[in-house]
């Protein structure tokens, strides 16, 4: 039931509820504290993530009464004592999670591993009409947006940013190099993906902004999203059960320089492997099935041993992905916006939920409500 607020007191915030729900809050307004930034939400992506936790809670880490939420746009509405770099009015985006940038992990390297990393720097969280943001985000990783970047394209900086870490491990740029020598054996690389989901159409976004000309093949079952992944630029868009072939003859055989698997699960995983080239990458992008000690891979480890292929994991991003991302979204270089399918308000939160679970939605943004939603749902 949708409660009209006064939105100068009490903020509206979507917290998860027993049995996979979400639900409608009213909280006070929260006051940002020194170095701190009050947003006022503009769009927030509802992740896979999200619909994960709220699925699959772990043991021992409360998801009941938390708000989710972590792709954010918003507007600064109020600035806490101490913080610059922004003024009422600017809009920001800005991730949830920011590494101390000093420790051992992040020297290496290894900043979504930083222990710091794990705090959540969006308070309540992003299904949420108002929301801190904390200093450490403030002062390292929120961006301002120029106006010509629309809200459905900046929520995407955060999301692309977890993607672009993934490519970076896979080394394409020396699939790419070795292409542009001029070989004139064989075909161009290639690049595959298992999913035809939100976050599989942004891997191939993402691809096609940093190298127009890679080969791109996108396996999904579901026709409509394979038919979306061809009119997104890509080159392909196979059934599982073709994907093999297909990537053979956009390789001329040898097989794919990079595959990101964004279905999850040790059916996937396998499926993967096989349509790496030998030597090549396989990067796991998305949760494989909970339960006591996970999910176990079911791979042939000899046939992998021989082909000396590259198995990689990545679930986040640092600083330096966001940046780079910044930069493609500001240039146009990256246009994610098609993929958003949906708008649903705070209120009507149980819509995005179901919208995701039924897979009829590739991307919804949870909006704030207009007064009109706010009297006319009951």
């Amino acid at each position: 039931m949708a409660t009209a607020l006064s939105t100068d007191l009490h903020t509206i915030r979507v917290a998860a509820a027993s049995g996979g729900r979400l639900r409608v809050e009213s909280r006070p307004r929260p006051e940002p504290g020194a170095g701190e930034l009050l947003l006022r939400l503009s769009c927030c992506g509802f992740c896979g993530t999200d619909l994960f936790k709220l699925d699959h809670p772990e043991p021992g880490r409360a998801v009941e009464g938390a708000v989710l939420g972590h792709e954010v746009v918003g507007v600064v509405e109020e600035l806490g004592p101490g913080t610059v770099g922004f003024a009422a009015g600017d809009r920001v985006a800005v991730p949830h999670h920011v590494a101390c940038g000093a420790c051992d992990l992040c020297l290496r390297g290894s900043e979504t591993l930083c222990p710091l990393f794990r705090d959540n720097l969006l308070l309540p969280g992003g299904f949420s009409d108002r929301l801190l943001i904390g200093e450490r985000a403030v002062r390292r990783a929120a961006f301002g947006l120029p106006a010509a970047l629309a809200d459905q394209a900046a929520v995407f900086l955060e999301p692309a940013a977890c993607v672009l870490r993934g490519i970076r491990k896979a080394r394409l740029e020396e699939a790419m190099v070795a292409r542009d020598r001029g070989s004139d054996r064989g075909s161009g690389a290639v690049a595959a993906v298992l999913g035809g989901g939100s976050m599989g159409l942004l891997h191939l976004l993402v691809l096609k902004a940093l190298w127009p000309g890679l080969a791109v093949a996108v396996s999904e079952p579901l026709a409509e999203r394979r038919a979306a992944a061809l009119a997104l630029g890509a080159d392909a868009a196979p059934a599982l059960e073709e994907a093999r072939d297909t990537v053979a003859a956009l390789s001329g055989g040898l097989g794919a320089e990079a595959v990101f698997d964004t279905a999850g699960g040790s059916a996937a995983l396998a499926a993967a492997l096989d349509l790496a080239r030998p030597g090549g990458a396989v990067v796991l992008f998305a949760h494989a099935a909970p339960g006591h000690g996970g999910e176990p891979a079911g791979f042939d480890l000899n046939r992998f041993f021989r082909s000396e292929g590259r198995l990689l994991a990545t679930y986040s991003s640092g600083l330096a992905e966001q940046r780079e991302i910044y930069r493609l979204l500001v240039t146009g270089r990256l246009a994610p916006a098609p993929i958003v399918t949906h708008r649903v308000p705070l209120s009507r939160c149980g819509e995005a939920v179901e919208l995701a679970r039924a897979r009829r939605a590739l991307k919804v943004l949870l909006v704030p409500d207009t007064d009109e939603d706010l009297t006319g749902h009951s």
